[in-house]
């Protein structure tokens, strides 16, 4: 998908490792300027810097997405080092680590902080940038979901069920913009956030029950992200689209 992006300015959230680290490499080999944001400016940085030795053309910018001042001023970096944004992934979210507590008695003020990054971040950042994105004429956003979404995954998996219904409600908002927004919802993909996140027989479990019975790479989603930020999927939007080697069937 060589030079399908040409000439597009797209931010990775979450993209100093793990699939969002695919997604800005993937983004950046489309022929993209890639700005690559993060908590973690030290990794964003790193993988600027990756992009830019293969040729491409990257800045590091950090960001808390828990604070719409941080987003705002990601948005305004991008603008300030390329003069406009084309494309926004929001790909950041609480994973690896995550403490997995009951809905009934789990401590309430965590379960408001998992909601706070991993949904109300995606909003903040789109807050920051559909404006940018207005003033080029249009642009494409995706938005991580999950299969987590569709099980009983606690508050995890209904921040990712949050995703979904928020790509679709903002598909009618940013539409009258020509600003498409959808959503990739993965399945269990070999990155330290799983491996920090899920015990790894509980992964083998859920793998031997796939069609294609392997853990995904970041690579396997690499192609649905470029496509989906492209014009090859110019009548698209507030869609979720699965890839997650057959772990769940929906009708």
């Amino acid at each position: 998908m060589s030079g399908v992006l040409d000439g597009k300015v797209v931010i990775v959230t979450g993209a100093a490792g793990g699939i969002g680290e695919g997604y800005a490499h993937a983004i950046s080999e489309a022929g993209a300027q890639v700005v690559v944001a993060d908590l973690d400016e030290g990794g964003a940085k790193r993988v600027a810097e990756e992009i830019q030795r293969a040729g491409g053309d990257a800045k590091a910018v950090g960001v808390d997405i828990a604070s719409g001042e941080s987003c705002e001023a990601m948005a305004a970096a991008t603008v300030a080092a390329y003069g406009g944004i084309d494309g926004l992934v929001n790909n950041a979210a609480l994973f690896g680590g995550i403490k997995h507590e009951s809905l009934l008695r789990g401590d309430f003020d965590y379960y408001l902080k998992i909601f706070d990054i991993n949904m109300h971040g995606a909003l903040r950042c789109v807050r920051a940038c559909f404006r940018a994105m207005r003033e080029r004429g249009g642009g494409a956003i995706v938005n991580q979901s999950s299969t987590a979404a569709w099980m009983p995954a606690g508050t995890y998996g209904i921040t990712k069920l949050g995703i979904n219904g928020l790509t679709r409600d903002l598909a009618i908002e940013l539409g009258d913009m020509n600003v498409r927004i959808n959503a990739i919802a993965p399945g269990p993909t070999d990155t330290e956030a799983l491996r920090g996140g899920v015990p790894g027989e509980v992964i083998d479990g859920i793998v031997s029950q796939m069609a294609l019975k392997r853990r995904g790479q970041p690579e396997d989603l690499a192609g649905t992200c470029v496509f989906l930020l492209s014009e090859a999927s110019a009548w698209m939007t507030g869609q979720i689209l699965t890839v997650d080697g057959g772990h769940s069937f929906r009708v």
